[in-house]
């Protein structure tokens, strides 16, 4: 492990892609400081930051275990714009009654076709897709399905998800992270294309 905290982001996430473990646990106490502190800084609700901060691992999890991390030397920018990003995707997701100020923010976010909404065809495939992610969800092993549901169906937090399951958070986070990776062979194998946010 200390020969791992020596080495620079890149390297670490190269090992981690590889199947290093230990080297993701670097990369995550590295930056999980400044990274939740960021996400607290703008949600101000430490419950939903701690919600958006293991989103964001998981997302970079599923990311480099599936070979599509590309920004070199910028393990740091990458993993704070995808905490942007699910900011920004839960603003729009709780729609907010305060109003938030164009002024303020990075984006134009207005002006940006992220925030527009779908078109007749989006929504179909959406659909499409949310049917073939059900029929997934059917072959997923009981605890992995059970976390998996009560994450997008019910819209519980991975603190909550623990509670209800008796497991700790960083368990619920495996069974989750394991529940996609299931997922996206199931569809690799099916040849189902998976647009999943």
């Amino acid at each position: 492990m200390s020969t791992l905290r020596m080495m620079t982001d890149e390297k670490l996430v190269v090992l981690y892609a590889k199947g290093n473990n230990a080297a993701f646990d670097v990369l995550l106490n590295r930056h999980k400081s400044s990274i939740h502190s960021y996400i607290y800084f703008i949600v101000r609700n430490k419950e939903l930051a701690d919600d958006i901060f293991q989103e964001t691992f998981v997302k970079a999890i599923m990311t480099i275990k599936q070979g599509r991390y590309t920004e070199n030397g910028k393990f740091k920018a990458w993993i704070t714009r995808i905490a942007h990003n699910l900011v920004i995707d839960n603003f729009r997701q709780e729609r907010y009654e305060n109003v938030i100020s164009n002024d303020e923010a990075e984006n134009d976010l207005f002006n940006d076709s992220k925030f527009s909404d779908d078109t007749v065809e989006d929504q179909m495939v959406r659909t499409q897709t949310l049917d073939d992610v059900r029929k997934l969800v059917k072959h997923l092993p009981d605890n992995q399905r059970e976390v998996l549901e009560m994450r997008y169906y019910q819209d519980l937090s991975f603190k909550e998800i623990a509670d209800n399951t008796g497991v700790s958070i960083n368990t619920a986070l495996g069974r989750m992270r394991y529940a996609i990776l299931n997922m996206r062979r199931m569809a690799e194998e099916n040849d189902i294309e998976l647009v999943l946010g």
